[in-house]
């Protein structure tokens, strides 16, 4: 059984004082095969620092291309792609290794990379230069370039593969392409700067924040129209999905609430007060949990979706954003944008003498800026 010395960090409180917190946990015995590593890029370090989750130690970093941003993991493959935005390409890493082993050029100002189910083809959006990069992630190549609006943010690929969302922020409007022909059917009129997509697994619906005009807009993707705009608080940031698809999550930056929107019937149910500016948001797979984090105060709050309130709020580090579950979800991992560093939060049956659910486990240090943060893990078919 290994043993793990947590948390040796001074955690800052009011008036400038702070304390000393030791913790000892018992970290699960894993078997010799098994991976699990956290990846997160630093946009002014040009690197991807590597966190080992059996250990919660860094286990690497690696230089990859200029300023990245966007990161995502490959399902199938022991992959994990990395958007550099100043070099305008795409750095792919063996996750068996933790080694950069291809190069893929995009164009203009790419931020983000989805990834289809199947793990066969990548989508990066090119703000600057207006389209879409698909990518045959099989022989790293790029296999087809297409128009879209102006200054597109995210492409969002659905569950079954055969249609790509595409916010473009410029012109106000979403592009839809269809996979199979790699053709833009459609671009959509929608509502002010749009940014983040969630697609519903049955593939029936999109629903895009626009954080310009305090929007979500829904899109219907059988017969490509605008369903509604839906109003919801100010500046609406990211969307999180209830893994059963009932619900919809938007974190609205500048109102300091969240947003919960019915899917089926395109209503916004409610909004509940969140924290101080809060940035994204994850829901726990049992759809019991939303976890939201709260940029300008430090802390991440715990929101009890079947009762509607929440129930706890853990202090990170500075400039909270990015967040990541491990596999088992026994831990949040939460990106510290201005601190650099990765706040380990963990979630455990309560006792007399740590009563709360949620704790602060450990602080990592990353790199500088750090942007986005994704978990990734495996078992090596011959161990190392």
């Amino acid at each position: 059984m290994r043993k793990l010395l947590l948390i040796v960090v001074l955690l800052p409180i009011a008036g400038g004082l702070g304390w000393w917190y030791f913790h000892e946990r018992a970290l699960p015995n894993y078997g010799p095969a098994y991976r699990e590593y956290a990846y997160v890029t630093n946009g002014k370090s040009n690197t991807v620092s590597v966190i080992d989750l059996r250990t919660f130690e860094p286990a690497k970093t690696i230089r990859v291309g200029s300023e990245p941003t966007g990161i995502a993991a490959n399902s199938k493959k022991n992959e994990i792609y990395v958007v550099n935005t100043g070099s305008d390409n795409v750095s792919v890493i063996d996750a068996e290794r933790n080694e950069v082993v291809a190069t893929i050029g995009v164009h203009g100002k790419p931020y983000f990379i989805d990834i289809s189910a199947d793990g066969k083809r990548g989508y990066v959006a090119n703000s600057a230069s207006n389209n879409v990069s698909v990518l045959d992630l099989e022989k790293r190549i790029v296999i087809g370039t297409l128009r879209v609006g102006i200054s597109p943010g995210l492409a969002r690929v659905s569950a079954d593969g055969s249609i790509v969302v595409v916010s473009n922020r410029g012109d106000d409007t979403v592009s839809l392409i269809d996979v199979r022909n790699l053709k833009v059917r459609r671009t959509i009129e929608a509502c002010q700067q749009p940014e983040d997509i969630v697609i519903l697994w049955d593939n029936s619906k999109a629903f895009v924040a626009c954080g310009g005009s305090d929007q979500v807009a829904s899109i219907d993707l059988k017969s490509d129209k605008l369903l509604a705009s839906l109003d919801v608080g100010k500046t609406p940031a990211s969307l999180a999905l209830k893994p059963d698809g009932g619900e919809l999550m938007v974190t609205n930056f500048d109102s300091n609430n969240i947003s919960i929107i019915e899917t089926s019937t395109n209503e916004v149910g409610g909004s509940y007060l969140i924290g101080n500016h809060p940035a994204r948001g994850i829901v726990s797979s049992d759809n019991s949990r939303l976890y939201v984090s709260n940029f300008a105060s430090n802390t991440v709050a715990v929101y009890d979706i079947d009762i509607g309130k929440v129930i706890a709020s853990v202090t990170v580090g500075s400039h909270p954003d990015g967040l990541a579950l491990s596999k088992s979800e026994n831990y949040l991992l939460v990106l510290d944008s201005q601190s650099g560093d990765v706040t380990v939060i963990q979630k455990r049956a309560p006792t007399k003498l740590q009563p709360s659910e949620y704790s602060l486990l450990t602080m990592i240090p990353v790199g500088v800026q750090p942007n986005n943060i994704v978990v990734k893990s495996f078992v090596l078919a011959k161990p190392q």
